[in-house]
């Protein structure tokens, strides 16, 4: 088991920028690739950016690429989500997620179905 903590969200006026943190406790933070997904509201969950388990290479969905980053600490089983330059249209609750590393592509990433833990959300809402 693997247990997630999603910290970090807020309002913020658009423009503005925020980082998202994402705890994990449990089984070996380096087994796992991770995700942010986020879903707003009436909409899908959405897949957002991802990182090997070693950080080494990560993914971003057309929408943030430019504006988002995610890291990785291995050493704090943290991993991070700095979003810049932020829109109404990014307002949606956040989930990062970890997903059983078994050299997957980093576009595999992309479907939820590759996680099998997630966090219980942030809420990120900007303002214009």
């Amino acid at each position: 088991q693997v247990q997630l903590v999603e910290s970090g969200g807020g309002l913020v006026q658009a423009g503005g920028s925020l980082r998202l943190s994402c705890a994990a406790s449990g089984r070996t933070f380096t087994s796992y690739a991770m995700g942010w997904f986020r879903r707003a509201p009436g909409e899908e969950r959405d897949f957002v950016a991802a990182i090997s388990w070693s950080g080494g290479s990560t993914y971003n969905a057309d929408s943030v690429k430019g504006r988002f980053t995610i890291s990785r600490d291995n050493a704090k089983n943290t991993v991070y989500l700095q979003m810049n330059s932020l829109k109404p249209e990014d307002t949606a609750v956040y989930y990062c997620a970890a997903a059983p590393t078994r050299d997957q592509g980093m576009g595999a990433l992309r479907a939820s179905y590759e996680y099998a833990y997630w966090g219980q959300g942030t809420q990120v809402t900007v303002s214009s």
